[in-house]
């Protein structure tokens, strides 16, 4: 019931930052060329900012990671849950799913920053940059910080039943 429970919340969770981040890729900030006599008409305007090509780069494996994540709770929630699979099968997936989820939630945050930046950019050039890294660092840390017991939870197991034997 537990790793049920677990299960849902994180691929909700995943679920949702997919969603976004699928939606944040078409709503660029800046907007698109749309000159009918410009050779750019359809490109973004940002596009060749180191700034935008971050926030690009970090929505996209936001994404990806995400979906994967989804598709590995999915797989849990599919699961068979024999007793032998609680050794090692699915704690192995539910550290799979963890991590990727994990990667979702920091490249959202890398993304969301990057995005603040390029708004803030001309009328305040770098100084909001350390603000921003340091407060997006932080749900990043408290991430950390609250799963690092369930990940150990899940990680010893296996050993400690291969250890009896």
């Amino acid at each position: 019931q537990w790793m049920k429970g677990t299960d849902n919340s994180c691929m909700l969770v995943a679920t949702l930052i997919a969603t976004v981040m699928f939606a944040a890729v078409f709503t660029v900030r800046g907007g698109i060329y749309n000159d009918s006599d410009s050779r750019d008409i359809g490109i973004p305007i940002f596009l060749y900012r180191n700034s935008f090509i971050l926030f690009v780069v970090a929505d996209a494996v936001s994404l990806f990671s995400s979906t994967t994540s989804v598709l590995v709770f999915l797989t849990i929630l599919n699961s068979r849950y024999a007793a032998e699979d609680f050794l090692k099968a699915l704690p192995e997936k539910l550290i799979i799913g963890f991590s990727t989820l994990f990667i979702s939630i920091a490249t959202m945050l890398i993304a969301f920053s990057a995005t603040l930046y390029i708004a803030l950019e001309r009328r305040f050039g770098w100084i909001p940059v350390i603000p921003i890294v340091a407060l997006a660092s932080l749900p990043i840390i408290s991430f950390v910080a609250l799963q690092i017991p369930l990940f150990l939870t899940c990680a010893t197991p296996h050993m400690d039943a291969a250890s009896s034997t």
